[in-house]
């Protein structure tokens, strides 16, 4: 739910033809309470704290809640699935994955001819060579490529040339000074000589290539942009044609790049970071080539290591999981493959999946209540008192241009190009990556696709993509807790409509909304208005700067503040869809609690997941969404009708003082 596409989102209709009447089956499980938890101090806690003692964490994850135990359940079915479809190319994937003794025979030798590759670079022009070589095996390399739509024409799909190379998880991990950052540093130093020393690198020999390696992704992130900048679409945003290209990094040989990729030189091209492509120029210029060839090597064996035998992946394990999120325990093989599949073949397994699994009846539910937000959303915008009227016509008119997709695709993707062979996982996943970008890469320069889909069916996510303007609601969501077709109205409100207002948020967020109707990015607000927006979008990040989370961490305010504005539209909106569908009736008390307090308790249902202290610190420095316990709390604490479900008090720490709410319309 979140990013520049942002995962998790017209006319009203009437509410009963989509759930079933309040309080029609399901209540309130107050064993997931904490009852010495005051509501007012601490919701989260309150919400969850009796179903988080009695479910600690697994050693297996790196985070665990209500969400999780969903997206177990699928992983359980589409197991059954894949072992019940062993003719299928998802099926065949599938058994060469689970395949681990022939994995291991094999050791290193599926990646040896790409390593024998890069030995035998000798000059500047062979590194280019070696570089594109590499992207073809483990999509490796100092830059990536990719198809996207042009930000400011949502009609043409144009060449992305992105940044890359770096093994840490974000630019700033090479530079920070902080205790937990410079451990970081200390076990990717040790991590890399093990795993070249399981390429037979004498330990001597590789640990001082590790610290090679080290010092040269540093020359690259000391150009990057952080998480925070990247955000900034207006500076990402630089295109170019191929002669433009070409300047920005002269020393590598573009032309067979795109020769290789099989792309016209005529293609219009966008490239995030110029100087970053500046800095690789300098470095394929002044750095040694028997450097490069070690960095590229490694980047290869990184890429792969996941991909190879048990020594190879559990090394891998080991930094990625162990030192990088705290988690202890590999998960059973089964969980790999069938996240392997997923990602390779996910409409050919997610065609399997809602045959058996999401009826047409549990769609039409979903796109029902979608309409329903949609429309109160429409009624918050127009009556909305410090939107001048030019800027709420064209609000609406974006929202009512949203194209809406629930469950699946109405057009099933063909995967008949890619070969699948049911005795190599590492051949398979490598065609796999191949086949991936070839079907990307050739959208360019044809008209796009709008019905296609960018999440599969079994994900239990969503999401928004302002090229698109669309939001998109995949089956592996629509399932309790989030959405139950039986269960009480005020439940499924404050869990799956949260969802969906949170996706209709995002086109009007501090990203969303520099995107019109038509999904360019076009700036459709009056000057004052545009102001008065910045300010509320400062609101949010400010507050997220200022909460604690745990020995002096904060959160980056900008980095998480679009999905904060998402969590808090969409609970407004979705409160306000749930009063309307009451059509003026008091909602029943159910288990001691009214319909304001059920919608709400489902909502901190939703985020009452528990995550460990090494992965929330990685969450903070690169992910945009901000910690669970605070997307429940922290945006309760804007909501007055929250303070007045619970009673709450001014002085109570859920009660947000009046001069500091925030809010948008």
């Amino acid at each position: 739910m979140g990013g520049m596409v942002k995962r998790i989102a017209l006319v009203p209709l009437i509410l009963a033809v989509c759930l079933a009447q309040e309080g029609a089956k399901k209540g309130v499980d107050r064993s997931a309470l904490d009852p010495t938890c005051k509501p007012c101090q601490d919701f989260w806690r309150y919400a969850n704290g009796g179903w988080q003692d009695k479910n600690p964490i697994p050693a297996q994850f790196p985070a665990w809640g209500p969400a999780s135990v969903l997206a177990e359940e699928t992983r359980t079915h589409l197991r059954e699935i894949l072992e019940a479809s062993k003719d299928t190319k998802s099926g065949q994937m599938y058994g060469a994955c689970m395949d681990t003794a022939a994995i291991d025979a094999a050791g290193v030798k599926p990646l040896e001819p790409h390593l024998a590759r890069v030995a035998a670079i000798s000059s500047a022009k062979e590194l280019s060579a070696g570089i594109v070589a590499a992207q073809n095996v483990a999509s490796v390399g100092p830059f990536s490529v990719q198809s996207l739509g042009d930000l400011k024409n949502s009609k043409e799909i144009i060449l992305w040339v992105d940044n890359g190379g770096l093994s840490l998880p974000e630019r700033d991990y090479y530079f920070k000074d902080d205790a937990r950052s410079k451990q970081i540093r200390e076990e990717f130093l040790k991590h890399a000589a093990r795993l070249l020393a399981l390429l037979g690198d004498p330990a001597d020999r590789a640990a001082v290539e590790a610290q090679t390696i080290l010092a040269f992704e540093t020359k690259l992130a000391d150009a990057t942009k952080t998480a925070v900048q990247r955000r900034d679409l207006a500076a990402i945003y630089n295109k170019v044609d191929f002669a433009g290209l070409t300047a920005m990094a002269p020393a590598f040989d573009w032309k067979l790049l795109f020769t290789e990729l099989h792309l016209s030189t005529s293609l219009p091209i966008n490239v995030t970071e110029p100087e970053f492509l500046k800095r690789v120029n300098q470095l394929m210029t002044a750095e040694p080539l028997d450097e490069w060839k070690m960095w590229l090597r490694w980047r290869l064996l990184t890429g792969s290591a996941g991909k190879l035998a048990k020594p190879f992946f559990d090394e891998n394990f080991h930094f990625r999981s162990t030192v990088l999120t705290g988690v202890t325990e590999q998960q059973p093989r089964w969980r790999t493959c069938v996240t392997v599949v997923d990602a390779a073949l996910g409409e050919e397994l997610g065609q399997l999946y809602v045959k058996k699994y999401f009826s047409p009846q549990a769609k039409k539910r979903a796109n029902d209540l979608v309409e329903n937000l949609k429309a109160t959303l429409g009624e918050q915008i127009q009556g909305s008192e410090w939107l001048a009227a030019d800027t709420k016509r064209n609000a609406v008119l974006k929202l009512n241009s949203f194209m809406s997709k629930v469950g699946y695709p109405d057009k099933w993707r063909d995967y008949s190009g890619l070969k699948v062979n049911p005795k190599s996982h590492f051949e398979n996943a490598v065609a796999a990556a191949q086949f991936a970008r070839s079907y990307q890469l050739a959208k360019i320069g044809r008209p796009v696709d709008r019905t296609e889909w960018i999440m599969s069916p079994p994900t239990l996510n969503a999401y928004y993509n302002p090229l698109m303007n669309e939001i998109v609601f995949p089956a592996g969501i629509l399932q309790p807790p989030f959405f139950d077709g039986e269960g009480d109205d005020a439940a499924n409100y404050g869990a799956v409509g949260a969802v969906i207002g949170h996706e209709m948020g995002h086109g009007f967020d501090d990203q969303g909304s520099k995107f019109d109707a038509e999904g360019n990015m076009k700036n459709w607000w009056t000057p004052a208005d545009l102001k008065s927006f910045g300010e509320r979008a400062t609101c949010v990040s400010d507050q997220f700067d200022a909460i604690d989370i745990g020995g002096g961490v904060h959160h980056k305010g900008k980095l998480v503040v679009g999905e904060a504005m998402g969590d808090l539209n969409g609970l407004k909106v979705a409160y306000r869809a749930y009063h309307r569908s009451l059509k003026g009736k008091e909602a029943p008390v159910i288990d001691g609690f009214t319909g304001d307090q059920r919608f709400f308790l489902a909502y901190a249902r939703v985020w009452g997941t528990q995550t460990r202290p090494e992965t929330v610190q990685l969450q903070i420095n690169t992910d945009p969404h901000p910690v669970s316990k605070y997307r429940a709390n922290a945006t309760l604490q804007n909501m007055p009708e929250f303070r007045k479900a619970f009673e709450c008090q001014a002085v109570d720490a859920m009660a947000r003082p009046a001069e500091k709410l925030c809010t948008l319309w």
